[in-house]
């Protein structure tokens, strides 16, 4: 059987070892999802882009989240990372008061938006970092 731990960074190496010793494997993109009790996961497991080296995200770190075809990235201050889940799976997963699906392929924290201007078929947001301001990578 093969589970994906979406657990606090503190607890993560603990419950890992535990489900391993019963046969368990641990696999970033296995559907089922050991999580925490709460209803929306406070961290996400990601990938850097360079190395994929995979890293727990705080969510309240993130600015965006963008889909690419099967590949989507999540945006920080920091640096862009890739996801281990598809958009519509980290949607679910993330607090709809905190995060707004703008588009079938974006999510933006709402602590992020700066602006809001609304015309008769469409809304413009401006969140930080803007687009054009995204560092190279």
């Amino acid at each position: 059987m093969k589970i994906k731990l979406d657990i606090s960074t503190e607890r993560y190496d603990e419950i890992k070892s535990m489900l391993e010793e019963r046969g368990i494997e641990i696999d970033d993109t296995a559907d089922l999802v050991l999580s925490t009790s709460t209803p929306f996961v406070q961290h996400l497991t990601v990938k850097e882009k360079d190395t994929n080296e995979r890293i727990v995200l705080p969510v309240a770190d993130i600015i965006c989240i963008e889909s690419f075809g099967r590949t989507v990235e999540i945006q920080t201050q920091e640096s862009v990372y890739l996801a281990t889940d598809r958009l519509y799976r980290l949607v679910s997963l993330l607090d709809p008061t905190s995060f707004l699906r703008i588009s079938n392929s974006v999510v933006i924290a709402t602590n992020q938006i700066k602006s809001n201007q609304t015309n008769q078929t469409h809304s413009f947001f401006k969140i930080y970092p803007y687009p054009n301001e995204r560092k190279t990578r």
